[in-house]
């Protein structure tokens, strides 16, 4: 079976790697410059540097819809630069997975594929998508709604240890993004963890930097630029996350569920 999603950040990188496991081949189309900011466990790092390895499970950059196959056929996902993801009209898939978090939808239709998920809010069931994956962390995270939309976006990050907007860093200003820290490193509240141009970005919390964009980046103001975790478990940023296994098995759920019916 044959899977197209859309995006390749950590939450559609968990999607993935729960549908690779039930074996299903998996395509993930991108941007030409993601902005992940758990690069440690999102598949779009291929983008950049022609593979990435999450977990166990390993994907390849194809340069163009022709080396997908080969791609496929060695036991790999494929990732592709293709914004529009036009290649889905091309390569009629099974199931295609709107993973992109936009919040809303920017060009999913429930025509193009027999099967179609929304993840997130911006979906509804039955009109753009057939089913819609919830991932506002809580009682519901995960859960698949074959009628209606998952929970509106509310601009407040997930309750992790108590903390919420706090443990997300954000950019400033507009300019250059510097990251002091990498992945992994502890920082402490107060201290400055990365720099827009001049400008510093200071630590609100004490914790593990799971994610913070690459050297260089071009960022807009409030731009989410990083995550510090308060549990301070250095593991976790290396290993999926989860809510993206929650989601990724709302996801495979839908998958099946809705497939055989079809």
């Amino acid at each position: 079976m044959l899977a197209v999603i859309k995006g390749a950040g950590d939450i559609a990188s968990g999607i993935a790697l729960r549908l690779h496991r039930a074996k299903f081949d998996i395509i993930m189309t991108e941007i030409s410059s993601p902005t992940a900011i758990r690069r440690t466990v999102s598949f779009s790092e291929a983008v950049y540097k022609n593979e990435a390895v999450v977990e166990d499970v390993k994907a390849v950059l194809a340069q163009d819809v022709d080396k997908i196959p080969e791609i496929l056929s060695s036991g790999n996902i494929a990732v592709i630069v293709d914004e529009k993801a036009s290649c889905v009209k091309e390569l009629k898939p099974d199931f295609v997975i709107d993973a992109i978090l936009a919040k809303k939808n920017i060009g999913t239709s429930i025509d193009d594929a027999k099967v179609v998920i929304g993840v997130g809010p911006g979906f509804t069931a039955k009109v753009d998508c057939h089913a819609v994956v919830e991932t506002k962390r809580g009682h519901y995270l995960g859960r698949v709604y074959y009628e209606g939309s998952a929970s509106e976006n509310t601009g407040v990050p997930g309750d992790i240890a108590g903390y919420t907007t706090e443990r997300i860093i954000r950019s400033p200003e507009y300019g250059v993004f510097n990251p002091i820290f990498e992945i992994g490193d502890k920082v402490e509240k107060g201290e400055v963890v990365a720099c827009v141009d001049s400008t510093p970005i200071v630590a609100e919390i004490s914790g593990i930097l799971r994610g913070i964009l690459p050297k260089g980046t071009m960022v807009c103001t409030q731009m989410k630029s990083g995550d510090i975790d308060p549990r301070c478990e250095k593991e976790h940023c290396y290993t999926v996350s989860d809510k993206a296994l929650s989601v990724g098995g709302g996801v495979l759920e839908a998958c099946l569920s809705l497939y055989s019916e079809k």
